[in-house]
């Protein structure tokens, strides 16, 4: 069904009918609940707050179990904050608070596998084209320059294409 069909539909409900539809949505479908928790009682912050703390546990779990560092965790919670519409500075931490994390993971223990490398690499370049597409670069330029530079501190297998990234927006 199109847009259009759905909308020449729904003209053809009364109230009652498209307030029981959208009740219905919200019991039969965890994301159309969600979007609803979301947007009348946004909690931003807290959001924000607990998927750092999920994050932050795959790097360093509370309960001392080993680190998993998944990537994954983190994509998982930013795709869903852009889906839900999350203010653009506190998704920016986010994305940004994925790389210091592991990064400070690394500076720990010494990681082998370059996939882990590349793919914070990736993260970095997709906040960087975060950062342009909604103008705030500015706003974070000091973090994504201090990552770089702890990238190369660190002596990352890929730390010169930290610096290429950063020397094309200069």
């Amino acid at each position: 069904m199109s847009k259009r069909d759905l909308k020449k539909y729904l003209l053809t409900l009364d109230k009652v009918q498209l307030e029981e539809q959208v009740i219905e949505l919200y019991d039969k479908f965890k994301e159309v609940k969600v979007y609803y928790d979301f947007v009348f009682n946004p909690k931003e912050n807290k959001l924000i707050d607990e998927a750092k703390i999920k994050i932050s546990n795959e790097y360093f779990p509370i309960n001392g179990k080993k680190a998993k560092m998944r990537r994954s965790v983190a994509q998982k919670y930013i795709k869903h904050f852009i889906l839900l519409g999350v203010d653009t500075f506190l998704l920016a931490d986010l994305l940004l608070y994925n790389i210091e994390i592991a990064q400070a993971f690394s500076s720990e223990k010494i990681i082998k596998q370059e996939l882990f490398y590349k793919s914070m690499f990736t993260s970095y370049q997709q906040a960087v084209g975060f950062f342009i597409t909604n103008g705030i670069l500015n706003e974070f330029k000091n973090r994504v320059v201090a990552i770089k530079e702890e990238a190369i501190r660190q002596n990352w297998v890929n730390q010169h294409e930290f610096n290429i990234l950063i020397e094309k927006l200069e």
